[in-house]
């Protein structure tokens, strides 16, 4: 995708948003030097110190490397890169990319059932009343879109009494990440309100063993549908 000129001057955001686009959609490539500081103000239609602001948050992300007196290099995010990057990927060029897609679920699979079994360690009989809630509220629901929101408040909840700043920002980005894609996801998702409830006893009897499987259990019904999914689209 060619750099296009900034509507508005000196506002760092774009310019680091467009190079970041450049990045992820192969233009820039591992080793490659980014223009001067200078080139990419003409072309953007920027300051100066605009581009330098961008690519120093490029630097500090990890995705360039910065030589005094020297070209600024492109890193390969995928060694460099953090979990932020999973929504720009998940939807590069405004469209799905299936193997990012995958790879969401895959780690959603891994990661939610030791979720659910730190929830049920340092949460407890205590979680349980607000877990009840949140599956009350699910079953409510009518809208297809609104019982994804209420399933995400559901694992909010757990990942909260699971205590793990790790597990936190890692919840984040893949959030942000398959939030934009919540429409798609309620045409395959069915989620079963028996399965929230089934964890939620789980949790409230402090038995991580059985939260980690039910957990398992409730991830792997949507895990399924969507990989069903997913292959129907490469196959399309």
């Amino acid at each position: 995708m060619p750099l296009q000129r900034v509507a508005r001057r000196s506002v760092p955001d774009e310019v680091f948003d467009q190079l970041l686009g450049e990045l992820l959609g192969g233009d820039l490539g591992p080793g490659q030097p980014l223009p001067s500081e200078r080139r990419l103000a003409e072309v953007l239609g920027v300051s100066r110190p605009a581009v330098r602001e961008a690519i120093q948050r490029m630097a500090s992300a990890g995705l360039v490397e910065v030589r005094q007196g020297d070209a600024t290099t492109v890193r390969d995010f995928r060694r460099y890169g953090g979990l932020d990057l999973l929504p720009r990927l998940l939807l590069a060029g405004g469209d799905l990319d299936l193997d990012v897609a995958r790879s969401i679920l895959e780690a959603r699979l891994h990661v939610g059932p030791k979720i659910a079994e730190l929830a049920a360690l340092r949460g407890g009989p205590e979680l349980a009343p607000a877990l009840d809630e949140a599956v009350t509220a699910l079953a409510a629901e009518k809208d297809p879109v609104g019982r994804q929101r209420r399933a995400l408040d559901y694992w909010t909840l757990l990942v909260d009494a699971a205590d793990s700043i790790t597990f936190r920002l890692m919840f984040n980005s893949m959030r942000a990440a398959y939030e934009p894609a919540l429409e798609l996801l309620a045409t395959v998702i069915d989620e079963k309100v028996e399965a929230y409830q089934a964890l939620t006893e789980a949790v409230r009897d402090r038995d991580p063993a059985r939260a980690t499987e039910r957990a398992h259990d409730l991830l792997g019904l949507a895990t399924t549908a969507l990989m069903a999914a997913i292959d129907t689209l490469e196959e399309g």
